[in-house]
């Protein structure tokens, strides 16, 4: 294995469609621009993924409103993590439709030789997993057979234990194979086995990395890709290579006006900004894995919204607070906290506004000059969003809206998140063991 030195870089895209001219480049090709090996992540509806659609590309707010509109799901997902009594640590084998998540695809490799796969990068979850032979004959899959490093995973061995789901008789002569099986919404079921095999970043290699290979699926297909969590549990990619990149990383998601929408992330201690300000990460002992920060409050230009402290303050009982998550689009506020700040930003803008889909302040772009800049309080930091982190434009151009909302009805109400479309042109760093955010100013594209 590499020294725990070396780091990884990933080129990401946004998931918004875009051209391509014969005087740049290809974001394809299976090379980067430096020369090394191309573990890009990419949008997962955009030409160099294998799951672009085959319709016309559609603008930027409809992709977005598109997107958004499985926010709603993905809250009620996460908040089921945080609700009932405390759970051991453990990994839910899942598909991307029950996760609710699939915004950004990173290019890995597995097996001997290293077979290409493309993976849902997921910051609130645990579960390491691709479909294997059999299972999707429309997308890449995971061939076993093909591989000379391959092994399934016993059930006596402590990663069967760790991986919720997983099944083993209760007797058998033989050591029997760590396998689950498991249904989703609509009557739909998919098993598998809980296997190891060799995984490689770039030129960085991890023997005997754990993983579950998703075999067969009944009823609406298994969505085609793989999982690829970075969450803090014992199966994640942070955990299972904490030797080699010390339980660090971080990514910089580009501004949706970029023209190419790409980006990095980082795995490891090296190529990590110096200059960046940390807040503390905060557990829960419920859902160790979800990435907890203390916000204390939120501005809109000069003025610090009057909200009542229930809404924000960190419960691990309760499961309320305010997480930083890859995988919901729109950042979403607790009822009451959206609205003082929606009735704020409404004030200082002072004019006629009307809703768009999930964005029910929209107003004449004209006056987005006008337009206050939001500030995230925490500790020991102040997050002071860029104008295009706040506002997004309808395709016409005529109207910009401010792009947060409240958290669903059907969600946890008491669960703010701060999603990635408030990311952007950010750089967002995980460190793990010293449970700390730092984020600083960067432009990706």
């Amino acid at each position: 294995m590499a020294s725990s030195a070396l780091h990884c870089f990933f080129f990401f895209t946004l998931l918004v469609p875009f051209a391509f001219t014969t005087a740049t480049r290809d974001p394809c090709a299976t090379a980067a621009p430096d020369g090394s090996d191309d573990l890009s992540i990419i949008p997962i509806n955009a030409k160099c993924s294998p799951f672009a659609p085959t319709h016309a590309s559609a603008s930027v707010i409809d992709t977005v409103l598109h997107m958004a509109s499985s926010d709603s799901h993905r809250l009620t997902y996460l908040s089921s993590l945080v609700a009932g009594k405390p759970k051991p640590i453990s990994v839910p084998i899942a598909s991307g439709n029950q996760l609710h998540t699939g915004n950004y695809v990173v290019r890995a490799k597995l097996g001997t030789p290293p077979q290409l796969m493309f993976m849902v990068l997921d910051t609130s979850n645990d579960a390491v997993w691709v479909p294997c032979s059999g299972c999707s004959a429309d997308s890449p899959s995971f061939n076993p057979n093909s591989s000379s490093t391959y092994s399934t995973v016993s059930c006596s061995t402590a990663q069967c234990t760790q991986a919720h789901g997983l099944t083993c008789p209760s007797s058998s002569p033989q050591p029997s194979i760590c396998s689950f099986n498991q249904s989703y919404g609509g009557g739909s079921s998919f098993s598998g086995n809980l296997v190891q095999d060799t995984l490689t970043l770039s030129s960085d290699v991890v023997p005997n990395f754990s993983f579950g290979c998703v075999n067969s699926a009944s009823g609406n297909s298994l969505p085609p890709q793989g999982l690829m969590g970075l969450g803090r549990g014992p199966m994640s990619l942070v955990s299972q290579t904490s030797s080699l990149y010390s339980g660090v990383f971080s990514y910089c998601l580009p501004s949706f006006r970029s023209f190419y929408f790409s980006g990095s992330l980082k795995l490891g201690l090296l190529g990590q900004p110096k200059s960046i300000r940390y807040t503390p990460l905060l557990r829960n002992p419920r859902r160790p894995s979800l990435y907890y920060v203390n916000l204390t409050g939120v501005s809109v230009g000069s003025v610090q919204v009057p909200v009542n402290q229930k809404f924000l303050t960190f419960d691990s009982s309760s499961g309320a607070g305010t997480i930083i998550d890859s995988g919901t689009v729109i950042t979403r506020f607790a009822q009451p906290v959206y609205e003082a700040i929606r009735d704020e930003f409404r004030k200082q803008v002072n004019g006629s506004f009307s809703t768009l889909g999930a964005f029910d302040t929209c107003f004449t772009a004209d006056n987005e000059n006008v337009a206050p800049k939001i500030t995230l309080h925490m500790t020991s930091l102040d997050l002071k969003l860029p104008v295009e982190n706040t506002l997004i434009h309808s395709s016409a151009g005529t109207l910009a809206c401010l792009s947060m909302a409240g958290i669903p009805q059907n969600a946890n109400a008491v669960l703010n998140v701060i999603a990635n479309l408030q990311q952007q042109n950010l750089r967002i760093l995980f460190d793990v063991p010293n449970s700390r955010l730092g984020i600083a100013p960067e432009p990706c594209n």
